[in-house]
């Protein structure tokens, strides 16, 4: 089955495949390296125990090995440095990240396959205090946000009065919400549901999300071939009904 994928998606492409692509490599040295930060759940989660990732993003990944018939090979990077892991060719394509403008200038993003909003996050005793985005945008309170992270970009957006606090990988943003640094935080929403069970006193700001925003993979700009074949190969694959069953299995809903 998964000759007859990559059979089918490579008569799909230009006749001649540019020895330069990276679609050529892959195939030639049987080897996929896909660029995660394993700090994004339910998308990329690194299991410190074990030392291997897992979560939505990474079966997805595991699906495009099995379809190409080659290995996979995981290469640990952070949200400061994931569009330079593909700008440098650190690895040929990356986990979903956020489409934005910014990240656009120099890396290519595949077809979109997830798409979320964005909601902010407060200690639940403090609910009451920040009960809407308005009241988290005041020159007393601090919102943090991660190094790199579309988040971060966006947090200038929305909270101008406020004071932004960068944290920078492995910390988290939300992590300084709980320890009382911060008063809030902005993520995704899929985030945002996971982390409110995992931390009962977290609490998700229920006053609607706010820019919609498209998840995408990463991969050179420059190299059409290679993102020919993966936009093909994500539209068979939401044919086939395969990223359907990753929503239901993380109990996802994309917006």
């Amino acid at each position: 089955m998964k000759k007859l994928i990559l059979i089918t998606l490579l008569l799909l492409l230009p006749f001649s495949v540019n020895a330069e692509s990276k679609l050529n490599k892959i195939l030639s040295t049987g080897e996929l390296k896909v660029g995660t930060t394993g700090d994004w759940d339910p998308m990329s989660m690194k299991d410190p125990a074990t030392n291997k990732y897992e979560g939505f993003d990474i079966d997805v990944m595991n699906e495009l090995a099995k379809d190409m018939g080659v290995k996979i090979t995981f290469v640990p990077t952070e949200w400061k440095t994931i569009v330079s892991g593909i700008t440098s060719n650190r690895y040929d394509i990356s986990t979903s990240v956020t489409k934005t403008a910014k990240r656009a200038l120099v890396a290519g993003f595949t077809t979109s396959y997830y798409k979320y909003g964005t909601v902010p996050l407060v200690l639940k005793k403090n609910l009451s205090r920040f009960s809407t985005w308005d009241s988290l945008n005041n020159s007393d309170v601090t919102i943090a946000t991660t190094l790199g992270t579309s988040q971060e970009a966006k947090a200038k957006e929305f909270f101008p009065k406020s004071k932004l606090v960068s944290i920078e990988s492995p910390a988290r943003d939300f992590q300084e919400v709980l320890a009382g640094r911060a008063d809030g935080h902005i993520t995704s929403s899929t985030e945002a549901n996971k982390l409110v069970i995992k931390y009962p006193q977290l609490a998700i700001v229920q006053d609607g999300g706010k820019n919609p925003a498209a998840l995408a993979m990463m991969v050179d700009q420059s190299d059409q071939v290679w993102m020919n074949y993966m936009n093909q190969w994500i539209e068979i694959k939401k044919t086939s009904g395969f990223f359907d069953e990753l929503l239901e299995k993380y109990e996802l809903k994309s917006l």
